[in-house]
């Protein structure tokens, strides 16, 4: 497993990534859906924001604060949480999951939006970074499909929901030159 330090480093250099691909779209593209199922480019940059602002990161510091009775101590990953933390990634697929309000992300507000919420979760991740050492591997929080993760685990996670994503991006920008 790599050192949180590291991860940090790879994290900050998916979000230039991120950023460099937001340079060359304009609203129009980041709207554009290729179906009613499908995500717009802008769809998933305010997913990878808010599930790394409101859930990745509040979890870490939920496993922070140990005193919090909804850790599960006892609780372990799934085969596929197994998985993902061996690899260092996600399985190279899609991930579908049924649309719904509180899952599927609005459109974007604008590009400024987007470029701001990219470096808060870089603010955040630095701020939280040196903390982690501080947090038990045994105050663990429930991921739907990974299972019980400690706060380094949440960390981790983040980038490599940040990697996974390249594989959409470069679907759908592909797409759009279609």
């Amino acid at each position: 497993m790599s050192s949180t330090a590291e991860v940090l480093k790879s994290f900050e250099t998916a979000v230039e990534r991120y950023l460099a691909e937001l340079n060359k779209l304009d609203m129009g593209s980041l709207l554009k859906k290729q179906s009613e199922k499908e995500w717009s480019i802008g769809q998933m940059y305010v997913h990878l924001i808010q599930s790394a602002l409101f859930l990745h990161l509040h979890n870490i510091e939920q496993c922070l604060s140990s005193g919090d009775s909804t850790l599960n101590s006892g609780e372990e990953k799934t085969e596929l949480g197994r998985q993902v933390f061996e690899l260092g990634q996600f399985p190279p697929v899609p991930i579908k999951v049924p649309a719904s309000p509180q899952y599927t992300p609005q459109p974007p507000e604008s590009m400024e939006s987007l470029i701001d919420g990219l470096h808060m979760v870089v603010e955040r991740m630095r701020s939280t970074e040196p903390l982690l050492y501080q947090a038990s591997v045994s105050n663990k929080i429930h991921h739907p499909r990974l299972g019980a993760l400690n706060a380094q685990e949440w960390f981790l996670l983040i980038e490599m929901h940040y990697r996974h994503h390249f594989l959409q991006l470069d679907r759908l920008i592909l797409n759009l030159e279609m």
